[in-house]
């Protein structure tokens, strides 16, 4: 294809993407209340778990504030509701381009990272209740914490982010050890390291900041990186099955 009619391909994807948003919004903004409870849902449950003593309340700023809470939270969701969509597109524009095993790996990745992402979510979800409940616990008994939608609202949107792109580690260490760059051997003689890079990473990422959130993230990131251990070591097999020199090192002599 020429340029110009890549372009054309590219325009027509953005447009379809764009008119998907616009119904998708469109459609949120009848289901309001619901994506507004979803969303407070967990500084509800933080609320509730606080003792008497800590007093908090959510507010929302401005005259202009109510209407930009309608348009954030309902983008939001026409967003996430057109996920599938849109990424489809920009890999029907990305997949022509691909070889033939290119293609089948992207297929397999993209099977196993969508839901990955998901339960990074959920797990981020279900963990962000504990995380507000102890950063809103150390308000001073005479003080009342006033949270800004705005800000909360942010807040949440990073944990999710976190805790969702953290659950592809795996997938990329996979790729790693598909292209030749990872073997499982050297996951598993660092494995400490990686251990200790997950708890620090954990620790710097979650906007909590709270030891229980790091734990709730990096726990399951351990238990994800061994099974791609276990994987890249099954991986490391199949290729030595393949081809008796796949294992060996660049200087390592030959029999002959």
């Amino acid at each position: 294809m020429a340029l110009s009619d890549h372009l054309r391909e590219l325009r027509g994807r953005v447009l379809r993407m764009l008119v998907a948003f616009l119904v998708a919004f469109v459609v949120a903004l009848f289901f309001f209340d619901l994506i507004f409870e979803l969303i407070l849902q967990p500084y509800e449950s933080a609320r509730e778990a606080l003792d008497d003593s800590t007093s908090t309340q959510a507010t929302i700023a401005g005259v202009g504030g109510p209407l930009m809470l309608y348009l954030k939270l309902c983008g939001l969701a026409a967003v996430v509701a057109t996920s599938p969509y849109w990424l489809y597109q920009v890999w029907a524009f990305i997949l022509p381009g691909l070889h033939a095993h290119e293609r089948k790996w992207s297929r397999v990745f993209a099977a196993i990272a969508g839901p990955l992402f998901m339960v990074g979510v959920a797990v981020g979800y279900l963990t962000l209740p504990k995380g507000l409940e102890i950063l809103i616990g150390f308000t001073q008994a005479d003080l009342t914490n006033l949270v800004e939608f705005g800000d909360y609202l942010s807040f949440l949107v990073r944990t999710l982010l976190v805790f969702g792109i953290s659950f592809e580690i795996p997938v990329f260490l996979v790729l790693l050890n598909l292209v030749g760059v990872l073997p499982g051997r050297t996951i598993g003689q660092y494995r400490a390291w990686f251990v200790i890079g997950i708890f620090v990473f954990a620790a710097l990422a979650t906007p909590s900041t709270d030891p229980f959130t790091m734990l709730f993230l990096a726990g399951p990131m351990c238990v994800l990186v061994g099974i791609s251990e276990v994987i890249a070591r099954f991986l490391d097999k199949r290729k030595a099955a393949r081809s008796p020199f796949a294992g060996l090192a660049d200087d390592q002599p030959s029999p002959i």
